[in-house]
């Protein structure tokens, strides 16, 4: 007899749990296309508000959005009896807000570079981030791949802002 998967709660009934709300990005991650580009357009808005804040408070908050992540994503993952479903993208929003780091101040031309380098290597996966995303579970494994995406497009912005200091 084939094993029967849960069936998928309304999109509505599902954001009223709220580690679901969180790790589906406060409802980004219900976009019926390109979750993960929402979850990523989150991101760059909560990046866009830290850079009210000094350097190693929004390094502090970056690291700690990052551990609650781990969780996050990793009981919403088990409550979905589904690993990396495609709705959770506070993986997405971390990644963004670690690229973000990259950058000194904030502009809208920073920030687009911060989601277009972090977007790419979130969806090209080049190696060793189709690995881990395949090899770890929970929610470090969910996490990790767009952590390692995120240190490749913040070295690419870095790139950039040493070549064009006003970014």
């Amino acid at each position: 007899m084939q094993e029967q998967l849960p069936s998928r709660p309304t999109s509505v009934s599902i954001l009223r749990d709220p580690v679901h709300f969180i790790a589906f990005g406060f409802g980004a991650g219900l976009a019926p296309r390109a979750p993960g580009t929402f979850g990523s357009l989150v991101g760059v808005l909560a990046a866009w508000w830290l850079f009210e804040l000094p350097l190693p408070w929004r390094v502090a908050l970056v690291l700690a959005v990052i551990g609650c992540g781990i969780w996050i994503c990793g009981e919403s993952a088990r409550r979905l009896r589904r690993h990396d479903d495609q709705r959770i993208v506070f993986d997405e929003i971390a990644g963004v807000l670690l690229t973000s780091l990259a950058v000194v101040e904030r502009s809208v031309f920073a920030l687009a570079l911060v989601f277009v380098f972090f977007r790419i290597f979130d969806i090209l996966k080049p190696w060793p981030i189709r690995d881990v995303d395949h090899s770890l579970g929970g929610g470090l494994g969910i996490m990790l791949d767009d952590l390692i995406a995120a240190l490749y497009a913040a070295v690419c912005v870095a790139t950039i802002r040493i070549m064009l200091p006003t970014i």
